[in-house]
This record gives C-alpha cells, structure tokens and sequence, in this order.
C-alpha cells in the first residue's frame, strides 16, 4: 500500500511503511514538515498490480496504523473480529533485548503500541476445539500464513482430539514487535519460542502438524524433544536442496528497501502471497481476516520483512539439517508427509525418493496446493484424525 501527497508545488509518493513511522505526531504537523504551505490534499492507493480495493473496517484502537477519515467500510460483523473471539491469548517465552522502546529506523520516533514488545513474556493467539481431556495436537501454520488457515480443521479433529492452532511471533494476533527491539525474527529464535509455547499448551506428548517452510523449524525443536511427540504431520514441506530457495514472490519481502515497500502492501502481503502457491481462491471475508495485521499496523509489515530475511538467509542450512535428522537411525518420532501435489512453489520431484529413503510414510493430495489446509481442509481433517 502507499500513500500519494500532492499540493501546488510539491508531490510525494512513498510507502506505506514510512509514514507509519511517523504517525506519532498530528497528520497535519506531518505534513508540514515537508511544506509550510498549506497542508495538501491527500489520498490512499495501493502499489500492488491489482486495482481490488480493500475495506478500511478495522477500528484503530486494534493496532497503531492510520486513522483513516474516509475510505470503504462494512456494516456486517468483521470477519476477523469474529475469529479472534473464538481465540484466547497465551503468554509465552522471554522478551528479549534490553527493554528499550522501539524507535523508528529513519526519523527515530517512538513506534506505535504494536510494535513494542511486552515488558516479560511475548502474547500468542491460540484457538482451540475440542476437549481438554482429549490428546493434545498442535496445528503449526506456514510461512506467510495464520492460525486462521486451520479454521474448517479444527471442529473436525475436535471430535477426538485437543487441537489447537496458534499464531507465531509476527503473524495475526500474536505480538509483533520491531525487529532488534525484543525478537529479530531468525529461526533460531522461533526454534526456541517454539518450545516455550508448546510446553505452555500442553504438559503431555503432542501431535504436531506444521505446514511449509516453517517446518525445518519444527522438526529442529522435535530433534530435541522427541520425547514430547506422539506425532509429527509435516505438510508440504521444503524437502529437497532446491526447495530451500525462497519463490520469488516471498523473497521479494527480502529485498532492500523494495521488500519493506511491498511488505507494508496489504494485499502483496496477504492476498498474493498465500494465492500464487496453488490453487487456492480466497473468499473477499476471508482476505479480510489475513489482511487485518497489515491494515491496522505497520508492525505485521516490519516482522514479514525480518522473517524473510532471515528465511533467505538461514533456510538452506535448515533444510539440510532436517533432511539429516529425519533420515537418521535415532530418529523415532512417527512421522507423515502429506503433499499437494498443486504446489507452486515446491516440485514434488525428489519427494517421494526421500520418503522412501527415509522410510517416512507420504500421503498425497492430488487437488491440493502448498496451503493444504486451505485447499483440502475437510480432507486433511479427516486424515488427521485416522493417523
């Protein structure tokens, strides 16, 4: 998303993640520190291909972002509104650094509530289904994604299982700090809050399914913990050397300063993002829900940019160290690979030979893309349950 500025004289264009860092002072104090001539008129586009605008529903009371004067709303209840009522907030892992506020990187003002980290424990939106007395499973969503991508999977599993699903550090409802104010987003460092949130979830052994790129993570803190899981469902996961390169349209976040453009772009960030890696169409009620971060605070922006960052960074050596642990004669944890076989960002080439070497059982879904939980849910829901 950007924002265009016009007067007599003078005209601005620049993303939506500058002005937010500077949103802590008046619009129009703003504005003049560019002109002291009368403050000019503005207005809001978007600096992504498509011409689709987007509703500005969400009260600013959610996050720090804009306080838009005009624009779309909707009268009927808010999608993501309604998701997050279902959910409850859980804290967990240590806060890092040294307690400072966040400040801005260009003009260092102080950044807005949703970029600051809490003072001990980090929050994480959990929704769970089903019994407490039901064996615990874990439902892990990918990179970029939310834990709303499990909404039609959660009632099914409910029926025999305790199943949550969570938001990581920088997704949905869960804090989202500024990067190096609290958490840096390296995968080291979800490896470590992974365990944090797992051992506040549940005090037994657990089921987890993860999905996509965020699975070398999982499979990293399950090396270590084996005797934590029943279980582990990985669904299309970055399994062979060439699937530890980023596609083009997530490493594009990465970039230096184009990738805080586009990250600050609600629908390059949502809409795109989970759309181009298969088959997926996404209702307009439902891209509201995973445009909600982006559109209420620059905070969800900052945190894709830190992820992919250290994704294109770290995620090849990540990779090999899964492949190793999952091959290896100590490995015990029972372990499926589920794969859609639509996936546009990972070739299934040289999966089906891993599972085989690795003696893994796989089990394909053949209308599925990268997001199986969004393309197949009832199917996945019901094969969870029988494994």
């Amino acid at each position: 998303m950007a924002i265009s500025f016009s007067s007599s004289s003078i005209p601005f264009h620049f993303p939506l993640a500058f002005p937010v860092a500077i949103r802590s002072r008046p619009l129009i104090s703003k504005l003049q520190f560019f002109t002291k001539k009368k403050p000019p008129r503005f207005c809001c586009q978007s600096s992504s291909d498509s011409n689709e605008d987007y509703l500005l529903d969400a009260p600013v009371s959610v996050g720090d972002g804009f306080s838009f004067s005009g624009g779309k709303y909707s009268d009927e209840p808010s999608p993501a509104d309604e998701w997050f009522k279902q959910g409850m907030i859980v804290k967990a892992h240590p806060v890092g650094g040294t307690g400072e506020k966040a400040k801005d990187p260009i003009f260092g003002l102080a950044m807005g509530g949703s970029s600051q980290a809490t003072s001990d424990l980090f929050r994480w939106f959990c929704v769970e289904s089903g019994s407490p007395d039901n064996p615990p499973i874990i439902l892990i969503h990918g990179f970029p994604s939310q834990a709303y991508s499990y909404r039609k999977v959660l009632p099914i599993l409910s029926k025999n299982y305790h199943a949550i699903a969570f938001d990581w550090l920088g997704f949905g409802f869960s804090d989202k700090p500024q990067p190096k104010y609290g958490f840096d987003y390296t995968l080291n460092e979800y490896v470590s809050s992974l365990e944090s949130v797992i051992d506040k979830l549940s005090k037994d052994r657990v089921t987890l399914v993860v999905q996509g790129y965020f699975s070398p993570v999982a499979v990293k803190y399950a090396s270590t913990h084996q005797e934590k899981l029943n279980n582990l469902i990985l669904l299309n996961p970055p399994l062979t050397v060439k699937h530890a390169n980023l596609p083009s349209t997530l490493s594009i976040f990465s970039n230096f300063l184009l990738g805080e453009i586009f990250s600050q772009d609600p629908l390059r960030a949502s809409d795109k993002a989970l759309l181009s890696g298969g088959p997926y169409k996404m209702k307009e009620e439902v891209a509201m829900v995973y445009r909600r971060p982006y559109l209420t605070s620059g905070s969800a922006g900052f945190a894709l940019n830190a992820i992919s960052r250290a994704m294109k960074k770290e995620l090849k050596t990540y990779v090999e160290e899964m492949r190793k642990i999952l091959m290896d004669e100590n490995w015990k944890v029972k372990t499926t690979i589920c794969w859609g076989q639509r996936d546009r960002w990972l070739s299934y080439d040289g999966v089906e030979d891993f599972c085989k070497e690795s003696n893994h059982r796989l089990i394909t879904l053949p209308m599925a893309g990268h997001h199986v939980q969004e393309d197949c849910s009832e199917e996945l829901g019901k094969l969870l349950l029988h494994l």
